[in-house]
């Protein structure tokens, strides 16, 4: 069996590893973020954030008491600037834990919504339609 020097492995490693004399391409001040703060944000105490890949999604039970503003968000990671006004609506909603339907709380072709719903009682969170990754965030209102 040959033995080859270990200098002259590491050595042949280094040339490989060159890239060419021409500069890196410049990249923008401000890159594109793929994921909204709305989505990136941690959990704040007393909110209820649903996030997900993918439609159908379903989580809770949740227990929610008093007003809340509920937003969305939702986007494309691959085209940061896609235009949502033209593709299918995000649709989200609530039920009760027997799987009755008791208040939608979005349809909507855009990229966010918000809206204040007052609420009592146990409810899972149902994220029924969409074509991208989404977040929905309860914030409780206080006043």
């Amino acid at each position: 069996m040959r033995r080859v020097p270990i200098a002259a492995l590491l050595a042949g490693a280094t040339i490989v590893g060159c890239g060419s004399s021409s500069p890196a391409p410049r990249t923008s001040a401000r890159p594109e973020r793929s994921v909204p703060a709305l989505a990136g944000a941690p959990r704040q105490p007393g909110e209820i954030v649903v996030r997900g890949e993918a439609t159908p999604k379903t989580a809770g039970p949740f227990r929610f008491t008093g007003t809340y503003r509920v937003r969305f968000v939702q986007y494309a990671p691959e085209d940061p600037r896609l235009d949502f006004g033209a593709e299918t609506p995000f649709v989200a909603g609530l039920t009760r834990t027997d799987g009755q339907p008791v208040r939608r709380l979005f349809r909507a072709a855009a990229s966010r919504g918000s809206r204040t719903v007052r609420l009592s009682g146990r409810y899972v969170v149902d994220a029924s339609f969409g074509d991208y990754p989404f977040a929905l965030r309860f914030t409780r209102v206080r006043g």
